[in-house]
């Protein structure tokens, strides 16, 4: 019998090394999930906010959950906050039950402006009318994410796979195309919300929609990709800008919020029996509002920069650095990733370059821009 090629045996190996790195992610998970609360013992229930007069700041996904909490706490400091959501009305039924608590009936600075994450052509709108008020923006949250745990592939009118899109391409796109705005309101910061499930994802960038049929379609599967892509896509955004624009990630921990509206039956109560281990949408909120206002954020970010490291600034809900999936370090994918994320999102690769230069661009799912 012919001994094995050297390729046949690198292919064997390199696969035992991913269910290594599988095991280790979900070994991580579990410990984490488990003890979190132990871990962040060292932080108040509420993340404490100064006065915040001045500072402008948009949160996605703020009708709900961690992004109602952020949003909600950020203007109770003072802040001019924007929620950018799907369901203007329920935003402003919830700025109106804000406001009727609030003392000496002093109104909250909030706005309330549409776009749906399932459609490339409402950011690109939203973009376009944010970026033409020449208003700066100082903090940018992405926050809105799904988790249809159990359920079918389903694919947004542009033709993507909705965790990739939600979780990933749209939030892109629109941090990309706000960028001169946050140049104007520098220095300002870019904060992905996002899971530490993506130490268990895996991104094929030539596969992001499971179309080849490689990979089997799961939920878990694609949720946990669309965030290991945010972070090798933040990664390289973070490369590609100056200082004075920070971008980094966080990850709340395990949150009882409605995500679980997205849970099989059998899941949701399994979910919602573990409230000894999960933390509210409060306490979720803090890693994001951490983000959102540290005064030493820019000078740790400065510092990743300066040293060239792979990855971005990465959070836990503990308010500390923590490492993200060790695919994330592969510089070669995460270029792979951050090419094949504006391509699908319609942008040109030099899109970043020339927004900041103040030049024009065209995007295929709006106007130039």
């Amino acid at each position: 019998m012919a001994a094995p090629s050297s390729s046949l045996l690198k292919k064997q190996e390199n696969q035992e090394l991913d269910w290594l790195e599988w095991l280790r992610g979900w070994s991580r998970l579990l410990s984490e999930g488990l003890f979190q609360k132990i871990k962040a013992k060292h932080l108040p229930r509420k993340y404490p906010l100064p006065q915040l007069s001045g500072l402008s700041c948009m949160v996605t996904g703020a009708t709900s959950g961690i992004g109602l909490e952020i949003g909600r706490q950020l203007a109770e400091s003072g802040a001019h906050v924007v929620m950018a959501v799907r369901n203007p009305k329920a935003a402003h039924q919830i700025i109106e039950k804000w406001n009727d608590r609030q003392p000496n009936s002093r109104l909250l600075n909030v706005d309330v402006m549409e776009i749906n994450l399932l459609s490339l052509e409402s950011v690109v709108k939203f973009a376009e009318s944010w970026n033409s008020s020449m208003k700066p923006l100082h903090v940018l949250i992405n926050n809105a994410g799904i988790f249809s745990m159990g359920e079918p592939q389903k694919f947004s009118r542009d033709g993507y796979e909705t965790h990739l899109q939600v979780n990933h391409l749209a939030p892109a796109l629109l941090s990309v195309l706000l960028l001169p705005s946050l140049q104007r309101g520098a220095p300002s910061r870019i904060v992905n919300v996002n899971s530490l499930m993506n130490v268990v994802g895996f991104v094929d960038p030539n596969d992001m929609n499971f179309f080849s049929g490689k990979r089997k379609f799961t939920s878990l599967r694609a949720y946990s990709g669309s965030k290991l892509a945010q972070v090798m896509f933040t990664s390289i955004l973070a490369r590609n800008i100056p200082q004075g624009i920070d971008v980094l990630c966080v990850e709340p921990g395990s949150v009882r919020t409605n995500v679980a509206r997205d849970l099989s039956k059998v899941v949701q109560i399994a979910y919602q029996c573990m409230p000894s281990f999960l933390f509210d949408a409060q306490q979720g909120s803090r890693s994001a509002l951490f983000a959102a206002i540290d005064p030493d954020i820019p000078k740790f970010c400065g510092k990743l920069k300066a040293e060239k490291l792979a990855v971005c600034a990465y959070f836990s809900y503990s308010c500390r650095p923590i490492k993200p999936a060790k695919a994330a370090y592969n510089e070669k994918t995460s270029d792979l990733v951050w090419e094949k994320t504006l391509d699908m999102v319609g942008l040109p690769s030099d899109a970043v370059e020339k927004l900041l230069e103040g030049k024009e661009i065209h995007c295929r799912y709006g106007s130039s821009l």
